[in-house]
């Protein structure tokens, strides 16, 4: 399976995303209400300049005190994206979310923002497919 198929199903590909210089606590309360895990700091909406994830503000939390909310998400945004194309499999993305411990990971093409696939959006791809292969095997045995 390849990543422009899991973007296809998911139910919203939108990707959320915050200007540098926003609070934390607006970031954090656009995590709430949204129900998401992630949002991507961009200067124009287009582009990737960072990402931060709820695991990135209760770290900075635990360490620093409430004070962080009101400095700016650039501050501990995670800049050394690792990203991944429409065309890349699944798998490949599993690997690099398993390997480098993160649960999300901006798709982009031509340098572009298309779309942010989680590890839970991967997961259930791979879960699909796995359900299909059984099937048929399946099929193939019992002589459908």
């Amino acid at each position: 399976m390849l990543v422009h198929q899991i973007l296809k199903a998911k139910s919203d590909d939108a990707v959320v995303t915050v200007p540098p210089g926003t609070k934390v606590s607006e970031a954090a309360r656009i995590l709430a209400e949204r129900k998401i895990g992630t949002v991507v700091i961009s200067s124009d909406g287009v582009t990737a300049d960072g990402i931060l994830s709820e695991r990135d503000i209760v770290r900075v939390l635990a360490k620093r005190g409430g004070a962080i909310l009101s400095d700016p998400v650039d501050s501990f945004m995670t800049v050394k994206l690792v990203t991944c194309g429409r065309d890349d499999s699944a798998d490949a993305v599993l690997q690099k979310m398993t390997d480098g411990r993160f649960r999300h990971m901006p798709v982009l093409e031509d340098g572009q923002l298309v779309g942010l696939i989680t590890l839970g959006d991967v997961v259930k791809a791979r879960l699909a497919e796995l359900a299909m292969e059984k099937d048929a095997l399946q099929g193939m045995i019992m002589g459908h």
